[in-house]
């Protein structure tokens, strides 16, 4: 997988802009989870840090449910998702949006690119783009994402089902500063190649649909767990091409099991108690320990809402 490669490590600057233009309007952050099954301690641990941020900030804070690969979406677990949050005391400032709903906006920022002439077709499969590279010399490790060698750049593909990629220029290393890991370097050329922005299902991706989403919601603070690190540099690269303003990052450490895995629904995560009382508070609790929040023995007799504002002023000393 490729890595955002880290040049220093100044603790929770402001993320800094090197490609387009920052954003100076008021806070507004975001938690956005995949539908795929219900919260547990690691996504509880990502909701609780968007949401305790844009609280220090006095800021809003939105709930986007990122369901646009409707194959993995799992019937209800959105609503699941909600109850959790509501449960935790993690409320939302807006009406909670669905991407599957939001198709037309991708297209229109698909067309937007097209136009620019910084998209094309593709029709080759992974085994194909494998034994490309393998052919090249190219040593494959065990579910490596794939550097793309741009065998259908310049073949003016006519093909219905085909996946649209961009084309980057023959150069593009993009930087930017994380808020708790400092600057982030990616070289997208050498280390992703031309990425797919619509799979050759119809489907557009994640990276596409994140930023169109962030752009139109108004998002100006990104905090989300370190997976999605390396995604970023793609995400910047649409910014900058669709004019958008750049916000700001915070990668927040994974939850890990016993074995070093993120815990995921494919590591059989369990989902967080919402039945009673205490089991809320030791979901919360767990997740804050994770975010490096002190805990007090007073806070065990004490409402979710007080032990929220706690919270709060704990990330405000510790990380504003």
């Amino acid at each position: 997988m490729p890595q955002m490669t880290p040049i220093q490590n100044p603790q929770f600057n402001q993320g800094s802009s090197q490609v387009g233009h920052t954003l100076t309007t008021p806070y507004k952050g975001r938690f956005a989870p995949s539908p795929t099954g219900p919260l547990h301690l690691g996504s509880l641990t990502t909701a609780l840090g968007s949401w305790l941020d844009a609280k220090a900030h006095g800021g809003q804070w939105i709930v986007r449910m990122e369901d646009v690969d409707t194959p993995r979406t799992i019937a209800g677990s959105d609503q699941i998702i909600l109850q959790q949050l509501k449960a935790c005391g993690l409320h939302w400032d807006e009406d909670v949006v669905w991407q599957s709903k939001r198709t037309d906006l991708y297209q229109a920022a698909l067309e937007q690119l097209s136009k620019g002439q910084i998209t094309y077709r593709c029709i080759c499969s992974r085994k194909e783009i494998e034994e490309t590279l393998r052919a090249n010399g190219v040593e494959l490790g065990r579910h490596e994402e794939l550097i793309y060698p741009g065998s259908c750049r310049d073949q003016n593909r006519q093909a219905v089902k085909t996946a649209i990629r961009v084309a980057l220029p023959s150069s593009c290393v993009l930087h930017f500063t994380d808020r708790m890991k400092g600057v982030q370097l990616q070289d997208l050329v050498h280390e992703v190649g031309d990425f797919v922005i619509r799979r050759s299902d119809g489907l557009f991706t994640y990276q596409l649909a994140v930023v169109v989403d962030d752009y139109l919601q108004g998002i100006t603070h990104i905090v989300r767990g370190e997976d999605l690190l390396s995604n970023t540099a793609r995400q910047l690269y649409i910014q900058k091409v669709l004019g958008y303003p750049r916000p700001s990052y915070l990668h927040l450490p994974l939850v890990t099991n016993a074995v070093g895995e993120k815990l995921s629904k494919q590591t059989r995560a369990l989902a967080i108690d919402i039945s009673h009382q205490e089991a809320i508070f030791n979901s919360l609790r767990g997740a804050a320990q994770h975010l490096g929040l002190k805990e007090d023995k007073n806070e065990l007799s004490i409402s979710t809402h007080e032990w929220l504002q706690i919270k709060i002023r704990q990330w405000r000393d510790c990380y504003l």
